[in-house]
């Protein structure tokens, strides 16, 4: 599974970054590291809902890409 990474500057000059293939994962940081960093977090956490929930099996596979 690989995960799209997008992350942009909002005009207040906060980051914002998003998983794009999980709908609603995405945060904001002071700077883009900090955005990265919580969104990758963020995306773990999901993931591993969806694990405990039977939605997806496999994750060996698991990798981040930036868009």
């Amino acid at each position: 599974m690989r995960l799209t990474t997008e992350i942009e500057q909002e005009t207040d000059g906060r980051w914002i970054a998003e998983i794009l293939e999980l709908p609603g994962v995405m945060t904001y940081g002071k700077t883009p590291q900090e955005a990265l960093s919580k969104v990758k977090a963020l995306a773990l956490h999901t993931l591993a809902d969806m694990v405990e929930h039977g939605e997806i099996i496999d994750l060996s596979d698991l990798s981040f890409a930036a868009a």
